[in-house]
């Protein structure tokens, strides 16, 4: 079938040189602006002052003094350009290219400043006034431009850099006009025309610079212009609407208007201040001014740079709140400065230097240590100001709907200069009820509280976005990637793997856009989830009623429709007795008709590594500092694709959200060093020899073997271990990789031949091994033993001291390099494990430290665990399970693993479960029966989580353990060239709102968020439709490297990235696998393919035996091609029993041995690692049949 993909609108390429373009004009006309505007406030305060000691000083209107006046007067006439004229620019804006708006506005610019050298030169204070309402006219006329042209040219991710960018080069002219204003002023006082001369020579500059900016085309060539430009309000109205519409937009404009209004009556009140209070003069007053700036350019960047690659509204909040706290500062009088800072100081740099000059004191006694003070707090109030206005500007440029931003941001820069002007007036008033500067200081820090509150009163996802952002880069920290995938303004339907309302707030911490969720109405009787929904977005559903679901179908289409972003998790059902969601089969009913694409959301599993739901109560918990949250989001899927297809392109997005993650500790050997010296006292390790040992005594350990192990074992990479899993052969290991090596744990309980096959395969010359180990084990260590019999004898108090001394001291880095190793990478290899041989050689697996390690970091998201948890491993290191799950997990989460070298000694493994209250257990069905026949209940009675895999766990063998423990081992699937876990069955996962399935019986479970999985014919390659059985196909981050020198059965195994398993499997419409059996398990009689695994599992059932007793296999037969053979350990009367109901039985006739070709056997052949040996058992069958009918 042809898929039909949607048209995603075209992206924007950032083009560097438009862009510095319009920073460099932008930046000329600020300088200009300002230095103009300061100028004549200075010109006109000097003019204007008091001319004699008796003279009245309240000049203007009898009530206001000229620094009163002047500053708000200057402010008010500045800001009328801005009010009258916003309908006629933002029209000009929309309908032409907004670069060619900037040009006329520069030329425009030049002309005014030759006026004004002129009015200088003529002192004519009239036609200053004018000049700087005609300079505020020409800003005007460029603002809509400058501010719309950016979501014009830059892409979305780029959007809060741009405007970061724009503004920290906006703050800088304005801090070097503001700064320098006073000393030039000083500089050519009586000569104040010669200042307009330069002004002149910038703005020629200035329009050069135009020219080079970026054109786009006109956003709507078609606007009309007002027929009246001096009717301020006339179009506007429909902007006004559409900011009215959009709450969030509506109090972004609200806080920034609001944003400028406190900065025009900061400045005018530092005027005040200045003059009243602080009595400097003018280029003093200038220093304070770009000491603002400076600060508002400061909290611009750092604006862009916190917002992490979104327009974070989480930051308005934080810089309202730091704008209050220094207004208030500011208030307190200078009696209060001089003893809590500028005494201090002084004090404390005469102690520095004492009976000597020093220019600290120096500086405090020239400048006044109240003045530095000063500056300081107007310094931090304007960091906190850029902090607050930043994101205000960028939320409403990217939520201002398309084709209106230029008349939507003239209305917006109109309501903010009428802000300025109410500024003025405010600032009249409060002088003329008598406050003060320090009352006005008040009167900004109240209104900065007042303000903030408001905003996240009626936008309470502005807290919310707080919340998380304070979290973000503390207790957690967000990894985003794809975040380019959301439209901007269109609606889309979001598919994701969220699992609790804590994860919904995560994703709309990590999104720009606000997003409706669909919840399970029983969420909203928890009382804390019901308070924070208030500042979500949701659509309640009651998971029991199909009217209520048809309902929340129109409501999401409506939403959609509307441009709105609606977001549903992939489960079936959001409580455990609900019906089927109804988009479940089709989630296509709710994007019908809104062209509204569906796009994958994958969220890294958070629920039990920072949180856990136990009887509906959350208990919140944070496994390390930082811990990392990781949101992919996957391009959007085809069109006319079924919903089985949708979910598994939303398990795609979770396998390649795992593809650039940066692990905190890329190799093994760091992460387990990080944890020791993190944890030093925390169990590590214990067995029965060893007992228990912390994380330090094992590091220290380490430390002294690898010391030793360093003169022994040579130079080369590859070193040979032959040890059981046991905490000596686990600290073995551990040291190899710590020396930079390649320990290769071979299979004892293969033959001497086999295991030299494997050493000489792996170029290994010295073998790690343990001569009491080797008395028991009949097999030769190939190449030069190293015995650590003979090590733990030379080890000295000395020798422990030392490595105590560098387990402590020394950095990581450094202590690795010191014992042997080499830098490494994550794409090193970190072991060489053989396959088990069951059906041929060994084949060498290399496994990198990626691959184990993305291994582990999928357990971790999905298997329940906390600080408390004990990992019992009884499978050997040579197993792919013993080695990354028994050995390396516990030291790469930081829990305890408790080892046993032999898993035939179920009882002796129940007593250290017992005594170390073990609660997760790995192991495999064989070894399974043997807990069942020789433990007692009590002994396994901490167990929590059972996991039985490396072969199929037979129904039979799962009711045993469970009627006699109270647990249910679960099924999981592996192989050793996956790291070596695929999917494990797991616990459902409930919590108010939802329900997430994660286990099903007969299954092996769902794949484990870093790998894709996809079953096709074998024959043909072709995929196969969901319940139809074919190869299973493995893709992810944890498949191995490749076969070691064996790059043709490397090249067969891996195709585009698939592994092919060799195991016959189907895949449900919810992603569960079913393992049919080993495609070397199978039989080809008549034409059909005959499972050997479903056929034990009947016979099994049939007398009704727990344990292993019966083996199937496939001989040649010359009528069929092959014919069935049955191996058993049975006694004639339980043969004859079997024959007599399998006649009865609902096996298919092809499916029946003949009653000939059952044969008793001593054993069922089986491996060390608890398989059956498929290769001894076809060659058993073969020599039967063979000698009966010879």
């Amino acid at each position: 079938m042809a898929y039909k993909l949607s048209t995603p609108a075209p992206e924007k390429t950032f083009q560097p040189k438009g862009f510095w373009a319009l920073m460099a004009t932008q930046f000329q006309g600020a300088f200009n602006d300002n230095v103009y505007q300061w100028v004549i406030t200075f010109y006109l305060l000097a003019l204007l002052q008091p001319s004699g000691p008796g003279t009245d000083s309240s000049l203007f209107f009898g009530k206001f003094s000229a620094d009163t006046f002047v500053p708000a007067f200057a402010t008010f006439l500045f800001s009328l350009p801005f009010i009258i004229f916003p309908a006629l620019f933002g029209a000009l804006a929309d309908r032409f290219s907004k670069q060619r708006v900037a040009v006329a506005a520069k030329w425009l610019e030049i002309f005014i400043m030759l006026a004004g050298g002129i009015a200088f030169l003529l002192g004519w204070t009239p036609l200053i006034w004018f000049l700087l309402f005609m300079m505020a006219t020409q800003s005007a006329l460029f603002g809509p431009a400058k501010y719309g042209i950016l979501p014009e040219i830059l892409p979305a991710e780029r959007l809060s850099w741009g405007n970061g960018v724009i503004q920290m080069g906006t703050m800088l002219a304005i801090i070097m006009g503001t700064g320098l204003a006073g000393p030039l002023f000083l500089l050519t006082k009586g000569k104040v025309y010669l200042v307009s001369v330069l002004l002149v020579f910038l703005s020629i500059a200035g329009t050069c610079f135009s020219y080079f900016i970026t054109r786009p085309p006109a956003a709507n060539p078609a606007q009309p212009i007002p027929k009246n430009p001096f009717l301020p309000w006339q179009g506007m109205l429909k902007y006004f609407k559409a900011i009215r519409k959009d709450k969030i937009l509506f109090y972004a404009v609200v806080g920034y208007t609001y944003f400028w209004f406190i900065g025009a009556l900061a400045r005018q009140n530092l005027i005040k201040f200045s003059q009243t209070d602080l009595l400097i003069s003018e280029d003093k007053i200038s220093y304070l001014l770009a000491a603002i700036a400076i600060g508002i350019g400061i909290g611009a960047l750092a604006a862009g740079y916190l917002s992490r690659g979104k327009v974070e509204i989480g930051l308005i909040p934080i810089g309202a709140l730091g704008t209050m706290f220094f207004s208030l500062l500011l208030s307190l009088p200078y009696s209060v400065h001089r003893t809590v800072v500028a005494e201090p100081l002084i004090r404390f740099a005469a102690f520095m230097k004492p009976g000597g000059s020093c220019p600290v004191i120096g500086t405090l006694h020239s400048l006044g240590g109240h003045y530095l003070t000063v500056m300081l707090l107007f310094l931090f109030l304007g960091i906190f100001a850029g902090l607050y206005g930043v994101p205000l500007a960028a939320a409403i440029q990217q939520r201002a709907p398309h084709g209106m931003k230029g008349g939507v941001i003239a209305a917006v820069n109109m309501l903010t200069w009428i802000g300025i002007a109410l500024s003025s007036v405010v600032f009249l008033l409060l002088n003329l009820f008598g406050l003060t500067a320090y009352h006005i200081f008040i009167f900004m820090g109240v209104s900065a509280l007042g303000i903030g509150l408001l905003q996240c009163w009626r936008s309470p996802v502005m807290a919310l976005r707080m919340l998380w952002w304070c979290l973000d880069g503390t207790l957690v920290r967000l990894h985003v990637t794809g975040r380019s995938h959301i439209p901007e303004d269109q609606g889309a339907l979001l598919l994701s793997t969220h699992e609790s309302f804590i994860d919904l707030m995560a994703i709309q911490a990590a999104l720009d856009r606000e997003i409706y969720f669909v919840i399970g109405k029983d969420a909203l009787e928890v009382p804390w989830i019901r308070r924070l929904s208030r500042s979500m977005y949701l659509i309640p559903v009651d998971p029991h009623a199909e009217d209520d679901m048809a309902a929340a179908v129109v409501k999401m289409r409506t939403l959609l429709a509307q441009g709105n972003l609606v977001c549903v998790n992939r489960a079936r059902s959001l409580a455990p007795d609900g019906v089927s969601l109804p988009w479940f089969s089709d989630y296509s009913i709710i994007t019908e008709g809104t062209g509204a694409p569906t796009i994958p959301l994958a969220l890294g599993r958070i629920c039990e590594i920072l949180y856990a739901y136990e009887n509906r109560k959350v208990r919140l918990f944070f496994s390390e500092f930082r811990s990392p949250i990781y949101l992919n989001v996957g391009e959007a899927m085809p069109e006319g694709i079924t919903a089985v297809k949708k979910r598994y392109f939303v398990q795609k997005a979770t396998a390649e959200g795992f593809s650039p993650r940066r692990f905190r500790d890329s190799v093994l050997q760091y992460g387990f060093i990080r944890f020791a010296r993190r944890y030093p006292w925390r169990p590590c390790y214990a067995d029965q020899l060893s007992g228990q040992i912390s994380y330090f005594k094992a590091l220290v350990g380490v430390i002294v073997l690898a010391r030793k192990l360093k003169p022994l074992c040579g130079s080369r990479k590859t070193i040979g271990v032959l040890m059981p899993s046991t905490v000596a052969g686990a600290l073995a290991n551990i040291a190899l990789q710590v020396m930079g090596k390649i320990p290769v744990n071979l299979n004892y309980t293969a033959s001497s031949e086999i295991i030299a096959d494997c050493a000489q395969r792996c170029d290994i010359t010295h073998t790690v091994t343990a001569k009491a180990f080797l008395s028991r084990v009949p097999v030769t260590p190939p190449g030069v033993p190293v015995y650590l019999d003979d090590i733990k004898d030379t080890v000295t108090a000395s020798d422990r001291i030392i490595a105590m001394l560098l387990a402590l001291l020394m950095p990581r880095p450094l202590l690795t390099r010191f014992l042997g190793a080499a830098p490494c990478s994550e794409h090193d290899i970190a072991t060489i494990i053989f396959s088990s041989g069951s059906e041929g050689i060994p084949k060498g697996v290399m496994l990198t430290h990626r691959n184990i390690i993305t291994m582990m970091h999928g357990l971790r998201e999905m298997v329940p665990h906390d600080k408390h948890t004990c990992l019992v491993g009884f499978l050997p290191f040579f197993h792919s399970f013993g080695y990354a799950v028994a050995l390396w997990t516990p030291l790469l989460e930081g829990i305890q693993g408790v080892l046993h070298p032999n898993p035939l000694e179920p009882k002796a493994i129940g007593q250290l479960v017992q005594k170390y209250k073990g609660t997760f257990m790995i192991a495999t069905p064989t070894f399974l029966q043997g807990f069942i026949r020789r433990c007692e209940p009590e002994q396994l009675s901490s167990l929590r989580c059972v996991i039985a895999g490396a072969e199929k766990l037979p129904e039979r063998i799962q009711k045993a353990f469970l009627e006699k423990f109270s647990i249910e081992p679960q099924e999981g699937y592996g192989t050793t060239e996956c790291a070596p876990v695929v999917s494990v069955n797991m616990p459902a996962e409930e919590s108010p709102g939802f329900y997430c399935e994660h286990s099903r019986r007969g299954s092996i479970g769902k794949a484990f968020p870093y790998q894709q999985v996809m079953v096709v014919d074998p024959d043909t390659g072709e995929e196969l439709p969901p319940g139809e059985a074919g190869m299973l196909l493995v893709k992810g981050a944890n498949v191995m490297l490749g076969y070691l020198h064996d790059e043709k059965r490397t090249q067969a195994a891996i195709q585009d990235g698939w592994y092919r398993t060799g195991d016959i499997a189907s895949i449900d419409e919810e992603g569960f696998i079913f393992i049919t059996d080993r495609l070397a398990r199978f039989s080809k009689i008549g034409g059909e393919m005959i499972p050997h695994i479903r056929i034990e599992e009947s016979l099994h059932q049939l007398l009704n035996l727990t344990e292993q007793a019966i083996a199937v296999t496939g001989v040649p037969d010359e009528g069929r091609g092959e014919k069935l053979v049955v191996l058993h350990t049975l006694d004639e009367e339980q043969i004859a029993l079997l024959k007599e109901r399998i006649n009865g039985s609902t096996l298919p006739n092809l499916w029946r041995p003949r009653a000939g070709d059952y044969y008793q056997i001593a054993e069922i052949p089986v491996l060390g690692t608890g398989k059956i040996d498929i290769r001894q058992l076809k060659n058993m069958a073969l020599m039967l049949t063979e000698k009966r009918s010879g």
